[in-house]
């Protein structure tokens, strides 16, 4: 028996959000976000579907990103985010994101020597405080601009507040944003792509557009806002969410988008326990009844976090079951007591859908006091995955 979870990802989900996408920014040009090898979905087959799809570039966060998808035949422009690694950006024909005019000039310098022109994109930092050009920006990129063998392609930034349930900070960076593009066209640098919207600004922010759009999340098929929410999971599961307007637009753009991950293990055993029979790790699940427990193939080695010790669900024959006990390395136990018809092999849902019942990432992160991100990253670049379209 294979060890672990099985993550089953739907490309056609990912062109249906890609289609999402496209109409919220009005066609603008996607540069889709496949760092981290795609959010835990896999980099290579979800970028070959997004070139399929036409998408305008990819971004990655380091250039060994970029190798793994140019070795697969991936032969769309590619932004590397992060990591300006010179042999990797002209071996394998990348746009480097430069941050500083140090960087700025030793890819000019390496552009001068291979006799080429290299296009790349400046980020400039509006409040992040973690990359790109602070201070003055006008003056840092007109001598930038200056450089032999350079071409500055693209400026971006990046919002500090992704959940944006606070849009004044993020309307202070695109003011920002906005005084430095009037600046340079003032000393005649026009850039033709600037971007700085990511997937929640994609929903709520249209005047963050710009030339492009950059999502992540809503690629894989869900909103950031829902994880801003921080609504309470109850005991069947569902969310109470305010009547709000940002409610509305998580309710509207959930329904269009589809969630590309489904995540399964298998019930490996079964165990009739009498009443008062403690389960796993430190005694902290105790039946209180005769009680089923089943023992499924995920662990937190396949990325099932331990903060779902007697916390968490699954779902079993369409119905959810607990978490009993604290989660191990390789299985966890659940309680399917009153589930008719459980037996040995059986699938149990970590994300998905089973019946009328459903678990997302939202829910887990909720769960975990974390985000969707982590959820899908923790789970999807652990499990086997197989994919369907």
């Amino acid at each position: 028996m294979e060890r672990g979870i099985i993550a089953e990802i739907n490309l056609n989900a990912v062109s249906n959000n890609l289609a999402v996408i496209n109409k919220l920014s009005n066609e603008r040009p996607v540069i889709a976000v496949v760092k981290a090898d795609a959010y835990g979905h896999g980099a290579v087959d979800i970028s070959r579907r997004l070139a399929e799809d036409g998408v305008d570039y990819l971004a990655v966060a380091f250039t060994e990103e970029a190798r793994e998808l140019r070795a697969a035949g991936v032969s769309s422009r590619i932004l590397v985010l992060f990591d300006p690694d010179m042999e990797d950006i002209f071996r394998y024909d990348l746009i480097p994101v430069v941050g500083d005019r140090k960087t700025a000039m030793a890819v000019s310098k390496e552009a001068e020597r291979a006799g080429r022109e290299l296009g790349l994109h400046i980020k400039v930092d509006t409040g992040m405080g973690r990359l790109g050009i602070a201070g003055d920006a006008v003056k840092e990129i007109t001598e930038i601009a200056g450089l032999r063998n350079i071409r500055i392609d693209g400026i971006m930034s990046h919002f500090s507040e992704a959940d944006l349930a606070d849009a004044s900070f993020a309307q202070l960076q695109i003011s920002r944003f906005k005084a430095m593009r009037s600046a340079l066209s003032e000393k005649g640098i026009n850039v033709k792509l600037l971007h700085i919207a990511n997937s929640a600004a994609v929903i709520t922010l249209p005047e963050s557009h710009f030339d492009a759009v950059r999502p992540g999340l809503m690629l894989y098929g869900y909103s950031p806002l829902e994880d801003s929410n921080k609504v309470p999971v109850t005991g069947n599961g569902l969310k109470d969410k305010k009547d709000t307007e940002d409610s509305s637009l998580v309710t509207r753009y959930s329904l269009l988008l589809q969630p590309a991950m489904t995540v399964k293990a298998r019930i490996i055993a079964l165990r009739r326990l009498p009443s008062g029979t403690p389960v796993s790790y430190g005694r902290t699940f105790v039946t209180k009844r005769e009680s089923l427990i089943g023992v499924m193939t995920a662990g937190y080695a396949d990325g099932f976090d331990r903060r779902f010790s007697n916390n968490a669900e699954v779902l079993v024959k369409g119905k959810r079951a607990p978490v009993a006990g604290r989660v191990c390395m390789d299985v966890t136990m659940i309680d399917v007591t009153g589930i008719a018809g459980v037996k040995e092999g059986d699938e149990a849902v970590i994300i998905g859908s089973q019946g009328v019942e459903s678990i997302d990432a939202p829910e887990l992160a909720s769960r975990a006091g974390t985000i969707s991100y982590e959820i899908l990253l923790s789970l999807g670049s652990r499990a086997k995955r197989l994919y369907n379209s």
